[in-house]
């Protein structure tokens, strides 16, 4: 049973949206060059290749609007002199904001942008003295068009084909016009070429009895370029022959690509062509290029996370056969079954750790993915705010997991925005602090442990701490007194606070008080967390530290008051013992001093009194952020690998907690949040926790918010 043309249709334009963000992404890179090096032909014919192939798709989309603008600046671009019109990178831009809001305008079926203002600037690109010479001519210029779209199962065919050991030609005949039979002409020219090898393709149509000034074929043949044209140089018929290698049976199968570049506007260069003189190859670098992209297989991100769901079950199925043979063992300590039951299982766990890798690999990707969007938005804020900025990036190749990239899109967007228009100073002010005029923001990436590290570094002003302290206790966030005692990591944290800036005006870019609450609550999600670095005068540093991934985490597990708990175990620094009379009283909070220093203390119940005083505690020293705590639990059940289950909101209600997951004896375990805990407690007021014996302490609302899935069995 085959798929209807319109189930063709649909898939194929599935496929024109996921490959058209990519070429938008390089318009807006070849723009970026463009605008550093004004009049570079080189680049200028990189961007002419990328958008021709956005026309060519399109078209074979049948998205009419989008193809023909295309097409008008693929012809502009191609006119002599463009290259050296400074307005080219100018237009490059807005066409591919242009482009970007119609292929959106496509998707969601809704009205097109109005495309007049770009064609009108289109048009006076073309209108240019140089231009309109080049225009007259490519007129008396005798050239072969060549046909720039195949069918889908024109290109399965060419694939196929490739696969089989045969490359795959263009072969291009130009009828000659003196010819007296024109159709029976395009005939003997179809046989000579089908006597090469098998015709995968033909324009115009077979059927078709039109007469043509030129007839294109696809071959698969074994035959060189050589021996192919002098078969189709008939006399009389055939006036010129143009052949291109468009696959090499030495590269692997291939998707050709939906759009060629058209020969008269590449002037050869961006294309592997021969004619009946001789056979062109395609470049070594191109044919390295070829086997990464056809090594690429697109597979649909829910499908992903199917199969690593699949694993995290099998994870928990593990743990559970376990348990049953930790307990057979503990029945029948003297059966010799005992034996391969466990070689079994140590096999299995092995299996299941190398699959369980493999998946979580297939989910990682480059950061580099989430970089490359900045340079273009670097640039249009820095022009708002009447900036001159330099985009850096490192660490491209650090890989992180999908769902957790494109969570972060829009805090990095709200960093790098705030880092131009609120951290680099305009250039007369960097140049009386005795800096350059152009300022420098800094993207890095790096993996840290079971972390990876994505920093936004600027060398502009700094953040300035009595600013924000005064900007605090004008919004009422606390008192003269109290900001007095703040110290500079405390102070920083207000910015992340909601409705909190430092602008005194609000523009398009800055000063509304929104994004930086936003980025916390984002990374809160993730189980990530933001620090802050500054110097007066020097720049500012943020640093985000996120989970390698959100499916599976070796975490801690404790009790707290007849409750099982755990927490991401890179985040446990050290496991100390303590009694309870050892916790002080230092401004109502409970403090404990370990080895000269003094930690603040997390408690998740309920502080004990008379003998219980004399009770030892155990304290988890986490870090949150770049600061430390010590999180009172009563004891503790020990290190295993969770598989996390998100927790839909009706069910449980709370920030608190960022998942859940099953032990292999069927308990439940609730995973805390630490920076949400972090924050909520330090929040929140002494007065309101109560002046006597209160601490860090959890308010009776929260700990039944913690206790609300029943715990089952008893301490260890």
């Amino acid at each position: 049973m085959t798929d209807s043309p319109d189930e063709r249709g649909a898939e194929l334009r599935e496929l024109f949206f996921e490959t058209a963000q990519e070429l938008l992404q390089a318009l807006n890179e070849e723009a970026l060059k463009l605008e550093k090096k004004p009049g570079d032909e080189e680049i200028v014919r990189g961007i002419r290749r990328t958008v021709h192939t956005l026309k060519g798709d399109s078209a074979a989309c049948g998205l009419r609007e989008l193809s023909e603008l295309a097409h008008q600046f693929e012809d502009a671009l191609s006119m002599e002199g463009a290259a050296a019109q400074t307005a080219v990178a100018e237009i490059a831009f807005a066409a591919a904001d242009l482009f970007a809001e119609m292929i959106a305008a496509y998707r969601r079926g809704g009205k097109m942008p109005s495309a007049r203002k770009l064609s009108k600037r289109i048009e006076e690109l073309t209108s240019a003295p140089a231009a309109k010479k080049s225009r007259g001519r490519k007129k008396a210029k005798p050239t072969v068009k060549i046909a720039t779209e195949w069918t889908e199962y024109e290109k399965l065919a060419m694939a196929e084909a490739q696969a089989s050991g045969q490359d795959v030609l263009h072969v291009v005949v130009k009828i000659d016009p003196h010819c007296a039979m024109p159709i029976a002409g395009r005939q003997l020219i179809q046989n000579a070429v089908a006597s090469m090898g098998p015709v995968l393709a033909m324009r115009p149509d077979a059927k078709s009895t039109a007469a043509s000034k030129q007839v294109e074929f696809v071959l698969a043949s074994v035959q060189t370029a050589e021996q192919i044209g002098a078969k189709c140089k008939i006399p009389t018929i055939a006036e010129d022959v143009t052949i291109e290698v468009l696959l090499t049976a030495a590269a692997g199968p291939a998707e050709p690509a939906l759009a060629a570049e058209d020969e008269d506007q590449d002037s050869g260069e961006a294309r592997a062509s021969a004619t009946t003189g001789g056979a062109s190859q395609p470049a070594a670098s191109e044919t390295a290029a070829q086997n990464t992209v056809e090594n690429i297989l697109r597979v649909e991100a829910g499908r992903i996370d199917s199969v690593l769901n699949l694993v995290g079950e099998l994870i928990i199925g593990k743990s559970m056969l376990q348990q049953a043979l930790n307990e057979f063992s503990m029945r029948y300590p003297k059966e010799l079954l005992r034996g391969k039951f466990a070689d079994a299982m140590a096999f299995q766990a092995r299996v299941l750790n190398d699959l369980q890798r493999s998946v979580m690999k297939i989910r990682m990707v480059p950061v580099d993915q989430l970089f490359r969007r900045f340079p273009r938005m670097v640039r249009d804020v820095a022009r708002q705010c009447g900036r001159e900025v330099e985009l850096e990036v490192s660490g491209l190749e650090t890989d992180l997991d999908k769902g957790i990239l494109d969570a972060i899109a829009e805090p990095m967007t709200h960093l790098v925005r705030n880092a131009v228009s609120h951290g680099i100073e305009s250039p007369e002010e960097r140049k009386k602090a005795g800096k350059a005029a152009q300022g420098v923001v800094r993207l890095n990436a790096y993996h840290h442990g079971n972390q990876v590290i994505v920093e936004v570094r600027d060398d502009g002003r700094g953040i300035d701490a009595q600013k924000i302290r005064a900007k605090a206790i004008e919004l009422g966030l606390t008192t003269a007194e109290e900001a007095a005692r703040l110290t500079e990591a405390e102070t920083l944290e207000f910015i992340f606070r909601p409705g909190f800036s430092t602008a005194e005006h609000v523009t398009e870019v800055s000063g509304r008080g929104v994004g930086m609450d936003v980025v916390q609550s984002v990374l809160h999600r993730l189980k990530a967390s933001i620090s802050v670095e500054t110097r007066t005068g020097q720049g500012t540093t943020f640093r985000l530290k996120l989970p390698l991934t959100l499916a599976i985490i070796k975490a801690l597990l404790f009790w707290v008051e007849q409750r099982l708990y755990a927490i991401p175990l890179n985040a446990v620094l050290e496991i100390a013992r303590t009694f309870e009379a050892e916790v002080h009283q230092v401004d109502n909070y409970e403090v404990l001093q370990l080895r000269n220093q003094v930690l603040p203390l997390l408690r998740l119940g309920r502080p004990g009194e008379g003998g219980e005083r004399r009770a030892k505690l155990f304290v988890l020293v986490i870090t949150v952020g770049e600061r430390k705590y010590g999180l009172i639990v009563d004891a503790l059940e020990g290190e295993e690998e969770l598989v996390i289950k998100a927790l839909d909101d009706q069910t449980f209600a709370t920030d608190l907690v960022s998942g859940a997951s099953i032990l292999g004896d069927g308990r439940v375990v609730l995973i805390l949040n630490l920076p949400a805990v972090v924050e909520h407690v330090a929040r929140a007021r002494p007065q309101e926790m109560g002046q006597s014996n209160s601490g860090l302490l959890l308010t009776h609302t929260d700990r039944m918010r913690l206790a609300v899935t029943p715990a089952v069995g008893g301490q260890a």
